[in-house]
């Protein structure tokens, strides 16, 4: 065997070497491609024309607590699949499938840790698991979130993305909307503050129940929020919906959200309103201030609470 014959091998597997499917991420507004580790840098945002990717639960704890350290909190079992559900697939392959591919037990994963020093249970919903929708699991881990910052006395912030209530789960997933309302009201009658922020996109049953009862309720740019989408009300109602309905920033404008916050400034804001909430110093270095329009509105919740 000669040279060419034992190198000719080695060419055509460097040649065919496989390009993982997310080296590029392409912008859903402006097209443009940007380079995965770019955007996963930037914390999911895509530089020039700033649009908020989704976060996994992983990467939105770590972009949130202290040195990315953090202590899981475990979520009591329910039944896998209650109604035995199936329409084009089994729901229990569904379910095998979005644990698979997320690596998470259901849609929303909770950690307690620390927060610019200060102690908050944190609990996002994962979208990318069934489109982060309310099951029985993912209501029993919200209500255990709360319960959790009730019994540590700290703040509870929730990361809403959902859909809506889980259909695989009939009538039990429409359950945990009073479920979870009743802990908000404990949490509630503990005085300790609620903070929900809204992402992209956050819909139907939870933003009918726990995701609109917070203290203070922040939005990150461009978030769709509502609870039927702007095709059905449109159909609904027969009349053309105004320009950026049920976005973020309309929401604002209208008094449905306190304040609309860049991603790169969550953690800060965060920090400062928990702060605040608990009257609690602020942290060395750190300004205590927050934006003119929401001082007030914070100051309101902390005593309403």
């Amino acid at each position: 065997m000669n040279w060419i014959s034992q190198v000719r091998p080695k060419i055509r597997s460097f040649l065919r070497r496989e390009v993982p499917e997310n080296l590029w991420i392409k912008c859903p507004e402006t097209g443009q491609l940007v380079f995965y580790k770019d955007v996963e840098a930037n914390q999911f945002v895509i530089p020039v024309s700033n649009y908020h990717m989704r976060m996994s639960a992983m990467a939105r704890l770590k972009s949130m607590f202290d040195n990315e350290t953090w202590f899981d909190v475990a979520v009591p079992d329910v039944p896998a699949d209650p109604l035995k559900f199936r329409d084009e697939r089994r729901y229990a392959d569904r379910l095998r499938d979005a644990r698979s591919k997320t690596g998470l037990q259901d849609a929303v994963k909770i950690g307690y840790g620390k927060l610019d020093g200060l102690a908050v249970v944190i609990a996002v919903q994962d979208f990318d698991f069934m489109g982060g929708s309310l099951g029985m699991a993912a209501g029993e881990a919200i209500i255990k979130g709360l319960g959790t910052a009730e019994q540590k006395n700290c703040p509870f912030v929730l990361f809403a993305a959902s859909g809506g209530a889980r259909m695989q789960e009939g009538i039990l997933s429409l359950m945990q909307m009073p479920r979870t309302t009743i802990a908000v009201q404990r949490l509630r009658e503990a005085r300790k503050p609620y903070i929900v922020v809204l992402t992209n996109p956050t819909t139907g049953g939870v933003t009918a129940s726990y995701a609109m009862l917070g203290d203070v309720h922040i939005a990150e740019p461009g978030a769709l929020i509502g609870f039927a989408g702007p095709r059905v009300i449109e159909q609904t109602i027969r009349e053309k919906l105004p320009e950026g309905f049920q976005k973020a920033e309309y929401l604002r404008d209208h008094g449905m959200v306190d304040m609309v916050v860049h991603r790169h400034d969550l953690r800060a804001t965060i920090g400062r309103l928990c702060r605040l909430l608990m009257k609690a110093p602020a942290s060395p270095g750190q300004q205590p201030r927050l934006p003119l329009s929401m001082a007030g509105a914070a100051a309101t919740s902390s005593a309403a609470t």
